[in-house]
């Protein structure tokens, strides 16, 4: 039998405790070590035996989360999952967990937690698995002072009366992005469309995003991206990304149009899908299923970029894990579109770029740090 994935679940409030095990227990692959009512008995817990994986809250007595991630990430760095509730004070606070190392964020209703993480168990497991095989590195003082350099203001976030019920995650079959957009006729492309860009990520790509659109040039085509992110954090991400971008980078609103210079962010809970009217290009934003177990879906993406853009788009896969975007980029390669997979040495998890890949979607494997420079090139080859 494989080894199991050891968790520690940290969290002050007994009945998350007792749910989050229940729920963990309850994979085959997975082995809840031990519970942790505060990060101090966590620490003394870790000096007897080291998890695989840690969930952590956020608001805790004697040591607050976030100040027991850092004190990890720097001197013995464990995959952490932070499990926040949707507030505005924490969507700040989990926006700067995943700067300092945090492998994913799952918002967590303030109301009836119980109740989500009884709905969401096929997430919290996926979750959990997706950070054990994730690559963590240590980080240094230096590098949490550069970050908050970059950092920006504080921004609006929805109230979380607004956003608590809207974020359970329902156990469901696994669709296909057929429930959302029927599979469109690539004939039905028109040529001289103008370059577009779509780009798929999840586990670590909250972070691989970060560096592909920090050094991107001014007047590249409209992007379009879809990281899987918990609605009420998406906001936050599109504003710290656009501090740092010299592109404009905001989240996605229903009807917004896309073009040079300007970067859509989905929202969280919502699909995505790029449309055209003529030669201009907009996104729509709707209610659906969940796609791959995911909503926003990289799938579906994909698929209208297929459908409305074809071999005028490219595509864009990175760092995560599951299978969400690898047909979706096939459909778009079959199309004539230049499609980029990230490697596996650069990919914190290489599970999205390995099926693409596997799917033959991928003309291109690069590593993390070059696809901008790539990004740039195809496109001033595309116009000369």
């Amino acid at each position: 039998m494989e080894k199991k994935i050891r968790v520690l679940i940290v969290d002050d409030s007994a009945v998350v405790r007792q749910s989050l095990s229940s729920i963990l227990e309850s994979d085959p692959e997975i082995e809840v070590m031990g519970t942790a009512s505060d990060p101090i008995i966590a620490v003394k817990k870790i000096q007897v035996e080291v998890p695989d994986v840690i969930t952590l809250d956020i608001e805790m007595p004697r040591m607050d989360g976030l100040t027991f991630l850092r004190k990890i990430m720097a001197q013995h760095p464990i995959p952490v999952v932070v499990i926040s509730s949707l507030t505005t004070k924490g969507t700040e606070v989990a926006m700067k967990a995943l700067e300092y190392g945090a492998s994913e964020i799952i918002g967590k209703p303030s109301m009836n937690p119980d109740v989500f993480f009884k709905e969401s168990h096929i997430m919290l497991c996926d979750v959990v698995k997706a950070a054990a095989l994730s690559k963590i590195k240590r980080i240094n003082p230096g590098e949490y002072a550069q970050r908050q350099a970059e950092k920006p203001q504080p921004v609006e976030v929805p109230h979380p009366s607004n956003i608590a019920s809207s974020n359970l995650v329902q156990v469901r079959p696994k669709y296909s992005a057929d429930v959302v957009l029927e599979k469109g006729n690539a004939n039905d492309i028109i040529v001289d469309t103008d370059t577009v860009i779509v780009l798929g990520a999840s586990t670590g790509g909250t972070e691989a995003i970060r560096v592909v659109l920090r050094e991107m040039p001014e007047q590249m085509p409209g992007i379009a991206i879809v990281q899987h992110m918990p609605e009420g954090f998406t906001r936050s991400f599109s504003n710290s990304l656009n501090q740092i971008s010299k592109v404009e980078v905001k989240e996605a609103e229903n009807g917004d149009k896309l073009y040079k210079g300007r970067v859509l962010i989905a929202p969280g809970n919502k699909h995505m899908l790029l449309k055209r009217v003529g030669k201009e290009y907009f996104v729509e934003v709707k209610d659906g299923p969940l796609v791959n177990r995911h909503r926003p879906s990289v799938d579906v993406l994909f698929r209208s970029a297929a459908r409305y853009a074809g071999k005028n788009a490219i595509g864009v896969i990175l760092t995560g894990m599951g299978n969400d975007g690898a047909k979706g980029l096939k459909e778009l390669h079959d199309t004539g579109a230049h499609c980029i997979a990230q490697d596996e040495q650069s990919s914190v998890v290489f599970g999205m770029p390995k099926e693409a890949i596997k799917e033959g979607a991928a003309d291109e494997i690069l590593p993390l740090d070059k696809v901008t420079e790539r990004l740039v090139q195809l496109v001033k080859t595309r116009k000369s």
